[in-house]
């Protein structure tokens, strides 16, 4: 039996496995290494967060995105975006130095065994393992606007289903969203020749502001301070003391998760899509059907009017829903019995990151509603992978794994003992 199973290969899981190796664990991982960074963000994205805040993290902090930049002969410059591939390619080069080799097999089961977990692969392996760690990414939990919910896929796509965008040149596409996928998805379209249009409930569009200078006066950072997510005192609480928001009532934290960091543009963006995307602002989707090989798009104004534009296809950049319930690789019960957060689906965590099942932790964006919107970013991976590591510890050396609930035997057999295994 494994101390340990990782099941993803993106920023969390390659930290979190990278701190479980230096702790001596015998571990496997699964996944296919960066696989959403690299397969689907199209070229000409750039991250939107500093260089300096989007570091994976193994112990002795050595295989950061700046060693990486003198390796291969850049530098990551505050202020300066830095592309999608380039960090893809950190990634990679961080797996390779610094975390257990990742095996590409897709994780089809993880349920509660005798002793821990029982993983099954899509491959037709299976093994055991004391503990587990999901660290899926955001692709499980992508939301579409219920209007286009039962579009057929020909017409209708999440912002990051997209590696490639040249197959929509010459097309009308509708962009749904107002945050920085949206607005960076449109402008890309726009520069591949596609004819974008946003779409968005909000009546304005909010920019980020330049990137203030690292170095500066003493007043000026103790006004608005810089963080992982951004300067200000809110965004350096929910970068640097996640801890803290862990603290916080569940409907506060879940509130905050949701709406920390809401819809904005990085400010490089926006002479580029300004020039090129035309936007229609203050207007709400209610419907949308397939019409002679176009979808009709019907739209709400805020005056309550209705009125119905024609596209060729939907992409809608509306971000992601952590939901457990879209986990179908974990045990149906399993997922049944976890205590969640406030109303929602996600998992409540103690500070190790474990879940209400003992064994089973998470990281990441279903993190988020637990330690807040710093899960949602790379950032984040610093903070989590240190203390996930430390409670999975914590459990090996800890209480017999917990078993699921059995259901209520026939009475003929009511003096049972038996549990699901």
């Amino acid at each position: 039996m494994y101390d340990l199973a990782v099941i993803g290969a993106g920023p969390y899981g390659l930290s979190v496995a990278a701190h479980a190796a230096a702790a001596g664990m015998r571990l496997r991982m699964f996944g296919r290494t960066m696989e959403s960074w690299r397969d689907h963000m199209p070229a000409g994205m750039f991250l939107k967060s500093e260089p300096w805040a989007s570091n994976l993290s193994d112990p002795a902090g050595i295989h950061t995105l700046s060693r990486y930049g003198t390796v291969r002969g850049f530098e990551a410059v505050h202020g300066n975006p830095l592309p999608i591939g380039t960090f893809s390619d950190y990634g990679m080069w961080f797996a390779e130095r610094a975390a257990p080799p990742v095996e590409e097999q897709t994780v089809t089961l993880v349920a509660p065994a005798v002793g821990g977990f029982r993983v099954e692969t899509a491959e037709g392996e299976r093994l055991a393992a004391r503990a587990v760690v999901l660290a899926v990414g955001v692709l499980p939990f992508v939301h579409i606007p219920e209007p286009l919910a039962e579009l057929p896929a020909l017409y209708c796509s999440h912002s990051s289903g997209h590696g490639d965008l040249s197959g929509f040149r010459g097309k009308e596409v509708l962009v749904v969203g107002a945050g920085q996928a949206a607005l960076e998805t449109a402008t890309l379209l726009a520069e591949e020749g596609a004819r974008p249009c946003l779409l968005a409930r909000t009546d304005r569009l909010t920019w980020n502001a330049v990137a203030a200078p690292l170095r500066r006066g003493l007043l000026p950072a103790l006004r608005n301070p810089h963080s992982g997510l951004g300067t200000g005192w809110a965004n350096w609480a929910y970068s640097e003391i996640p801890w803290a928001v862990r603290q916080l009532p569940p409907g506060v934290r879940e509130h905050i998760a949701s709406t920390a960091l809401g819809p904005a543009g990085a400010w490089w963006l926006r002479e580029r899509y300004e020039q090129r995307v035309p936007a229609l602002l203050g207007h709400s989707l209610h419907s949308a059907v397939v019409s002679r090989g176009r979808v009709r798009v019907g739209l709400r104004a805020p005056d309550g009017s209705t009125t119905a534009i024609d596209t060729d296809h939907v992409v809608a950049a509306t971000g992601f829903t952590p939901d457990l319930d879209r986990l179908g690789l974990l045990d149906a019960e399993l997922r049944r019995v976890i205590e969640t957060v406030g109303s929602g689906r996600a998992p409540e965590l103690n500070a190790g990151f474990e879940s209400s099942y003992p064994g089973l932790f998470f990281a990441g964006l279903l993190a988020a509603p637990s330690f807040g919107p710093s899960m949602r970013f790379v950032h984040g991976a610093t903070f989590t992978a240190g203390r996930l590591v430390a409670g999975v510890r914590k459990r090996l050396r800890g209480r017999t794994p917990a078993r699921l609930p059995h259901p209520a035997p026939p009475a003929s057999t009511a003096g049972s003992n038996a549990v699901r295994p």
